[in-house]
């Protein structure tokens, strides 16, 4: 879908909010790719992030899923609001068992309220890209709100 951002520097937006985020700075994330209602994340492996079979654990993957998302989502809102996830459904289909986990997501209906996300989490091993983790994210535009 072609979706047209609200204001010109709302990729700079998305830049700023996604540095404030600490947790993202903890895990290693970086944020590769920002259009308007698209983004895309990744975390390279790291045996801190792991559970116990050495696999990127279920609570990375569906934070990279949600925050992937949430900055699609948001690249599409108001230069004045801020966003938050308000229910997301995460379907695990393989171990993240790889080098670098990758999160693309992309705004299905954005709506003047509410927007809804899909996130595909893919897990590359060999130089080989695998789905192993797909969501549904409902995000709520928080208008006249900073995200400071």
């Amino acid at each position: 879908m072609n979706f047209k951002p609200k204001f010109t520097n709302f990729k700079k937006k998305v830049e700023e909010s996604f540095q404030r985020q600490k947790f993202m700075e903890l895990i290693h994330a970086k944020l590769i790719d920002v259009k308007p209602g698209y983004c895309e994340i990744q975390i390279p492996y790291n045996s801190t992030l792991t559970q116990q079979h050495g696999f990127f654990h279920a609570g990375i993957i569906s934070t990279i899923a949600d925050n992937a998302a949430g900055y699609a989502g948001f690249s599409l809102m108001e230069e004045d609001s801020s966003v938050l996830t308000v229910e997301f459904k995460l379907n695990l289909m393989s171990p993240g068992d790889g080098d670098l986990l990758i999160a693309k997501a992309n705004v299905l209906k954005n709506g003047r309220t509410l927007t809804i996300c899909r996130s595909e989490v893919f897990i590359r091993k060999n130089g080989v890209e695998k789905l192993c983790a797909a969501s549904q994210t409902t995000l709520i535009e928080l208008k006249n709100k900073s995200d400071k």
